[in-house]
């Protein structure tokens, strides 16, 4: 298994009992609800919250990450899933499961390729644009169900009950710890008992319902949740299987992200450290455990995960007790979670994903930067216009696409000696000393394919500036990499200057760099030296300037 488990400290053991059980009530409205935002039966989010979150928590390196239903890949789930069948038929629950099914083995696939590292694709601008789009249509299609249908022709006890419950859970976010507080109970123990809102209102609404106070209102509910997992199966014909697989990716991609981020936020605060790989594996492993218990595509979520480390939770065992308490729910008696309204339950998703709304990033990056403004906010219009699944490709389109674009244009800067000094640095902000004859240009990007064109233009544009340069120095203390392409472009250089009679010199060139550069003809084609340092290349090349 893993090791928190074998060699688990005994003092832990009241916090996970106590954090697991404060998840295991907050699972089973959020499981409920979120399937609901999916357009399956509410009982089949309790399914995807069971299984997952055990394999994760033998498998997973983060403590208090806690893996089931969220509302954004739920929205894309749904997504995915309603062109090919009728929400909450035979066929949409076992294609959901499918579904997980190839989410589970794309993120294991990538787990075993070690490819955590593309966690680091999606900025946080193009993250927050799709965030934002996605919630946007979370609160519109749960605004339908809120108001029984239809939110210009609305179901009027529908609509109350359900601002009734919108009320109740945002009085319990406002000044629920504070009135907790007010009565004696401790911080902690205040700030939890808030977050247990949504399992109160739930549990009045059940305790109104029978008290027959929805009774002949068509009020709609919840209804016959059955003892027990169902049946597992997969089975539909192959087309079905190739219409999920670029969902099934896009899925994957968007689950890793997420459940990082938030698995991220948690390590930090407890000096943890995460292994993307072996969360790729506990991710994937957690979404086929989903699929085999009948449930959807699941992630880390941050609130239900940051409730469980507010509650005390030390390790992992803590989620172990969220499912077997979960699961006892699950195979009592499940007649009163048939009682649930519908309203509520859209209640609980329309509070929970509103406060995921946030559009500080967009006033930081228009200040910062407008490129990253613009593609956050082609990001956010491409899920609204076009559907989540495009969304997603936009936001991933424009990530690489801001990065190459970037790296394109690299900062060239001229260099000068500070005086008295052996210092050098760019002769446009600061006070420096040049040697006639000697051309000093600091290169601060990586080499490679889509800035050799920029980077010999800027030279070319440079030697006519500096019609008496000799020698020409390319300082690459900031260069990482030579790809290919700018080999054979520095070798074409290298030619182009010795036919003019200058010579090409590198200096301050990285062991790595050296090591590849060493393999080619570049070094003994070289029309020129390579120096350790800038300074020495400076005070050299210069007094052989000057002899001449």
């Amino acid at each position: 298994m893993r090791h928190w488990l074998f060699h688990y400290r005994r003092e832990h053991l009241a916090g996970d009992l106590i954090a697991g059980a404060v998840v295991a009530m907050m699972m089973i409205p959020q499981g409920m609800a979120y399937a609901l935002l999916v357009g399956l039966p509410p009982a089949t989010g309790l399914y995807a919250s069971l299984v997952p979150c055990a394999v994760y928590a033998l498998i997973g390196t983060s403590s208090t990450q806690s893996v089931g239903p969220m509302a954004v890949i739920s929205l894309m789930t749904g997504a995915a899933l309603a062109p090919l069948a009728a929400p909450g038929s035979g066929l949409y629950l076992v294609l959901s499961a499918q579904l997980a099914l190839l989410v589970g083995v794309c993120l294991l696939v990538c787990g075993l390729l070690r490819l955590g590292f593309l966690s680091q694709f999606f900025s946080r601008p193009v993250m927050s644009g799709f965030t934002n789009g996605a919630v946007l249509l979370i609160i519109w299609g749960q605004l339908q169900v809120a108001c029984g249908g239809a939110v210009f022709a609305p179901h009027l006890p529908s609509l109350l009950l359900a601002a009734c419950a919108v009320a109740l859970l945002l009085a319990a976010r406002r000044w629920g710890a504070a009135g907790l507080r007010a009565l004696g109970l401790g911080a902690k123990a205040a700030d939890i008992g808030a977050r247990l809102a949504p399992m109160l209102v739930l549990l009045l609404s059940i305790a109104a319902d029978l008290a027959g106070v929805f009774a002949g209102r068509g009020v709609a509910l919840a209804g016959e949740v059955p003892r027990g997992l169902p049946a597992l199966n997969l089975a539909t014909s192959p087309a079905h299987w190739h219409a999920l697989l670029q969902p099934a990716a896009l899925i994957a991609f968007i689950v890793f992200v997420v459940s990082m981020s938030s698995a991220q936020a948690l390590a930090i605060r407890r000096r943890e450290t995460l292994l993307p790989d072996r969360e790729l594996l506990g991710l994937g492993a957690a979404n086929i455990g989903s699929a085999l218990a009948g449930g959807f595509p699941v992630t880390g979520g941050l609130s239900r995960s940051a409730v469980n480390a507010a509650a005390g939770a030390h390790s992992q065992l803590a989620s172990l007790v969220a499912v077997l308490l979960l699961g006892l729910a699950l195979y009592a008696p499940t007649g009163w979670l048939a009682l649930m309204p519908l309203p509520v339950l859209a209640a609980t998703i329309l509070v929970a994903v509103a406060n995921m709304l946030e559009w500080g990033t967009l006033a930081a990056a228009w200040r910062y930067d407008r490129a990253d403004a613009l593609a956050l906010l082609a990001t956010f219009g491409g899920v609204l216009l076009l559907g989540v699944q495009s969304g997603v490709l936009i936001g991933v389109a424009l990530s690489m696409a801001t990065l190459i674009w970037r790296e394109s244009r690299p900062h060239i800067a001229v260099l000068g000696r500070v005086a008295g000094t052996e210092h050098f640095r760019n002769v446009q902000r600061f006070a420096v000393e040049t040697q006639p004859g000697v051309l000093l240009l600091r290169v601060d990007a990586d080499l490679f394919f889509a800035n050799t064109g920029a980077v010999t233009n800027r030279i070319e544009q440079e030697l006519e500036r500096h019609p008496a340069t000799r020698h020409l120095v390319l300082v690459l203390s900031a260069v990482n990499g030579i790809d290919t392409s700018a080999l054979f472009a520095l070798e074409e250089l290298n030619a182009a200057l010795k036919a003019r009679g200058i010579g090409l010199h590198f200096a301050e060139v990285k062991g790595p760099v050296m090591d590849r550069l060493r393999g080619s003809r570049l070094l003994a084609q070289l029309h020129g030296r390579i120096f350790l340092s800038t300074a020495m290349a400076s005070t050299e090349l210069g007094a052989l300037a000057n002899a001449h």
